[in-house]
């Protein structure tokens, strides 16, 4: 076993070791080498996007059984299950009004328990919650999603609100993660099951991404024109990319902690 460790533990050192922009080229290869190996094994790319609603949803459930089984919320942050309720919520909306599948089904169970979730922290865990941690101003992603949705949306035949509807949750779930990544920051030692559900987030960013770029590739851009025309494309591929790189520096520490064998995963400074 120490043997496997110490080649894992002299590349993690490595990188570590590494100015900034490194560690972000060294990312991106690896992201780029990420999709390519998806690529080669999942075949039809749609059910990547089904795994990331899935995956979410088992973030979702660590979370519920923290809350049951340690009766504490104690790192997580409210304002952002408040961020999730909201873009699901609209999401909930436009599928319901543009397109009924698979999604909305997935979506209305992961509303249904974040719901849940906020609905403890406030009224049954209220005492553990870190409201002094939790300082992150929601409307400095709310405001400016919902200028950039008014102005950036698709180009599709649905009514104007619907689109605007649209663009507003892709770029609210881009962000909605930053308050816990505040909290974090803020208490620099996140517990297990705060820790199990931030990665299974940047998991699922990861497959959403990677869903987009594998379907953009597979289609040759079409995708990109029956998305409309405009901004719109390529804003919705730079809002993958954006979720996907926020929680990245997060999950590398995630996993070095794993490998490590560390319960508590702690942050150094500087990081999320």
């Amino acid at each position: 076993m120490k043997g496997t460790k110490k080649p894992i533990y002299a590349v993690a050192t490595w990188v570590r070791r590494q100015p900034p922009k490194m560690k972000a080229f060294l990312a991106a290869v690896s992201g780029i080498a990420a999709i390519v190996f998806l690529r080669t094994i999942v075949h039809d790319h749609d059910s990547l996007f089904v795994a990331a609603e899935a995956v979410h949803s088992i973030g979702i459930s660590v979370l519920i059984y923290k809350l049951m089984k340690e009766k504490t919320c104690a790192g997580l942050s409210l304002k952002s299950q408040e961020l999730t309720a909201i873009f699901l919520a609209v999401r909930l909306y436009c599928s319901f009004v543009m397109e009924y599948d698979i999604h909305t089904l997935l979506d209305s169970a992961t509303l249904l328990t974040t719901l849940w979730v906020i609905y403890m922290i406030l009224f049954n865990l209220r005492s553990s919650y870190m409201d002094d941690k939790d300082n992150f101003a929601i409307y400095y992603v709310l405001i400016p999603c919902g200028v950039l949705s008014l102005v950036v949306h698709p180009t599709t035949q649905h009514h104007i609100f619907n689109r605007i509807c649209w663009a507003f949750c892709v770029y609210l779930e881009a962000v909605s993660v930053l308050p816990q990544l505040r909290v974090m920051q803020n208490t620099k030692i996140v517990e297990p099951f705060t820790a199990h559900y931030v990665f299974a987030l940047g998991v699922a960013r990861f497959l959403s991404c990677a869903h987009w770029v594998l379907q953009v590739l597979d289609t040759q851009g079409r995708l990109l024109t029956a998305l409309g025309y405009g901004l719109w494309p390529p804003m919705v591929l730079l809002s993958e990319i954006v979720q996907t790189f926020i929680l990245a520096d997060f999950c590398y520490y995630y996993v070095k902690s794993l490998v490590g064998g560390q319960l508590v995963l702690r942050l150094p400074s500087g990081v999320v």
